[in-house]
């Protein structure tokens, strides 16, 4: 998990959210990770994250098991059609681990997923994470007229 959240952290105008006890945020979200492209260093206000680290079941999300203890899982919106041409169509073992998924609950809205992603799934999450962070980035532009200061090198 901690290689998945250096390597966001990593991308040009990254902006990872890691709530922790005692915040401002639901316990609920403790633990776990959001990204967001944010030039400013400050977690949009009306953008939802391109990708996520879940730590937990959630309400209405607990098919991929992840209660006990050392299982995670990433979230990457990743588009109907990738998700579709990586995870095909037959049904899906939505606890397997190292394993590319459609959402247990996103995946008709184009996010893929992979509990605790090792040697079969690590590269292909890193690419999908890049690619949904430069998605993000575009459509932060489009929004601020890609001027600059927006993290995109003016054009």
């Amino acid at each position: 998990m901690e290689q998945i959240i250096a390597a966001v952290r990593g991308f040009p105008g990254a902006f990872v959210l890691a709530p922790e006890p005692g915040g401002d945020f639901p316990e609920l979200a403790w633990g776990d990770a959001f990204f967001y492209y944010a030039p400013d260093a400050r977690p949009p206000r009306h953008t939802q994250p391109y990708a996520t680290v879940v730590t937990k079941n959630l309400p209405g999300d607990t098919t991929s098991d992840l209660d006990p203890p050392d299982r995670w899982r990433v979230n990457i919106h990743a588009g109907r059609t990738t998700t579709g041409e990586l995870t095909g169509t037959e049904p899906h073992d939505h606890s397997a681990t190292d394993t590319l998924l459609p959402h247990p609950v996103y995946g008709a809205h184009g996010w893929i997923c992979v509990i605790n992603p090792g040697p079969r799934t690590t590269d292909t999450v890193l690419r999908l994470l890049r690619r949904a962070h430069d998605d993000a980035r575009a459509r932060f532009g489009r929004r601020h007229g890609g001027g600059e200061g927006d993290g995109m090198g003016g054009s």
